[in-house]
């Protein structure tokens, strides 16, 4: 009996949703990698990044979106939103994240923007929060009667649970088509743009609740010898209040960051990295579209 050959799907696939329902820490699972940021603070996530997902029958191209921004409309969260509409136009399916059992305006801002032209699968996050798993279904469908969505799956992100019926859901919908990435692949983004944001995730980590907005980074040196890579970075800052507080009492802050920074890039890098790490005065960088386009921003 001869073997049916098999047929091969890909295509990208758009995670949206509002700050931190758990977009980059579902992205993360599924990729099986570290590739974006992640922390309790909204704005986490301000590029778009591809974490690719490979094997024998599909891969997927997940495309993790900056949380839409309903608020604070500067420079820099109006040009995150850019990326988000941008990215719903330039994919075959689109994954919507809400937080179980939370679901209010902030979240049906996101759903007037996504397409009715194509399939969306409502994912239903941290489930493992919820004590009485019998709310679930009363909820998705009381969020099922402002959209068509294709698929609905619960998930816990955070636990990796119920991935597996996410990917078969996404799988149906993917087309036909060959490899878009290397299979080894599991980014689109340069090692460089790595360093970048462990470090920016840390600055997160590690500060008070305003700090973070105000702040950026950039990779000034980046070198390659055998398996050292050796980078200097600089961390960006809008007042000079802002550097010492980043800085710290006899510069412990900045040495508290700047090595748990280290210790994620050698993870991600396999070998080891000197980092040296600056902290910039730049005022007004968050709306000044010339400083951030010179950053990376779209």
């Amino acid at each position: 009996m001869t073997e049916q050959p098999v047929i091969f799907h890909s295509g990208f696939v758009a995670i949206v949703g509002r700050p931190n329902v758990g977009k980059s820490t579902l992205l993360n699972h599924l990729v099986g990698q570290k590739i974006s940021i992640t922390s309790r603070k909204a704005q986490t996530t301000r590029h778009r990044i591809h974490g690719i997902y490979t094997d024998e029958a599909s891969q997927f191209v997940f495309v993790d979106t900056p949380g839409f921004q309903t608020k604070h409309m500067n420079a820099l969260n109006r040009g995150m939103n850019r990326v988000v509409t941008s990215s719903l136009r330039d994919v075959q399916v689109v994954v919507f994240v809400l937080e179980a059992l939370r679901y209010d305006e902030r979240d049906r801002e996101v759903l007037k923007l996504l397409p009715d032209n194509r399939p969306v699968v409502l994912v239903i996050n941290k489930i493992d929060e919820v004590a009485d798993k019998g709310q679930l279904l009363p909820f998705a469908e009381r969020v099922a009667e402002d959209f068509k969505f294709a698929d609905i799956v619960p998930v816990s992100a955070k636990q990796g649970r119920k991935l597996d019926e996410l990917l078969n859901a996404l799988r149906r919908h993917l087309p036909e088509g060959e490899m878009i990435y290397d299979a080894a692949d599991v980014t689109d983004r340069s090692e460089r743009f790595l360093a970048a944001e462990l470090l920016r995730e840390k600055v997160f980590r590690f500060t008070g609740e305003e700090l973070p907005y105000s702040t950026s980074v950039v990779i000034e040196q980046f070198k390659q010898e055998g398996r050292l890579r050796r980078i200097h970075a600089a961390i960006l800052v809008d007042k000079e209040a802002h550097k010492a507080m980043l800085i710290g009492r006899k510069g412990e802050k900045l040495k508290e960051i700047a090595t748990q920074a280290r210790l994620d890039m050698e993870k991600m890098f396999d070998g080891k990295v000197y980092l040296e790490v600056f902290v910039k005065l730049r005022s007004g960088w968050a709306d000044n579209e010339r400083v951030l386009r010179s950053l990376g921003y779209e």
